[in-house]
């Protein structure tokens, strides 16, 4: 997958590729994902932007578009009666884990600044420094093929943003009006964002537990 052209994922394809990294890592003991959990994965509210309704056949079409790109599938597992989904990002680019994070946080809430990736993917890898990040976000764009896109600065922002290539090249991208710490860049702004995405993130994973509870329980009734 690393020679050649990237491919060319639909919007659900990269919520559902990234929802898969993203849980991979954050909740491994519940991993790989039911189609159930696979699915609330991608309706989440928090840590998704934009925010998406999808149904059941939304995602199995984006699980095959994703399949036949190498990119996830069906998890051979014996021991479950229910077929569950698992990513293949890490066989297709070989990436270590703070790109793999950067990467992530990309597919699942498109263009952000290096101080917004630093905060949304600390539960996935820790940046010590921002300049890790971009020293991250240089060795994705210099990948053959291209990983990230560093987008034109808008008017009246301080930061450039990154995203990914993954759904086609990106010329310009819009400010989401609930980050304003892409605008202003304050240290301030960027650290209530990081309290209350670490805030989010930890109720996203109790919700996932208790939903998964659920799926083990109904085995049994």
């Amino acid at each position: 997958m690393s020679d050649g052209a990237n491919p060319v994922l639909s919007s659900v394809e990269a919520r559902v590729l990234g929802a898969l990294i993203e849980k991979d890592i954050t909740t491994p003991d519940y991993y790989p994902l039911s189609l159930h959990a696979l699915l609330n994965a991608c309706n989440q509210k928090s840590n998704r932007h934009p925010v998406m309704s999808l149904g059941e056949d939304a995602v199995r079409d984006a699980l095959r578009g994703l399949q036949a790109n190498g990119l996830a599938g069906p998890a051979s597992s014996a021991d479950s009666r229910v077929t569950k989904y698992e990513h293949r990002f890490q066989e297709a680019f070989n990436l270590p884990r703070a790109e793999t994070a950067l990467l992530c946080v990309l597919l699942l809430r498109g263009p952000q600044t290096p101080g917004e990736l630093r905060g949304r993917s600390e539960r996935m890898y820790r940046f010590e420094e921002l300049s890790d990040v971009h020293s991250a976000l240089q060795r994705l764009s210099q990948h053959e093929p291209p990983l990230v896109k560093m987008l034109a600065r808008q008017p009246g922002t301080k930061e450039v943003r990154y995203s990914h290539l993954f759904s086609g090249n990106v010329e310009t991208a819009e400010a989401s009006p609930s980050e304003p710490e892409a605008q202003t860049g304050a240290d301030t702004g960027e650290q209530i964002t990081r309290l209350e995405e670490q805030v989010a993130s930890l109720k996203d994973e109790i919700a996932d537990l208790r939903r998964e509870l659920q799926d083990f329980r109904r085995r049994f009734e």
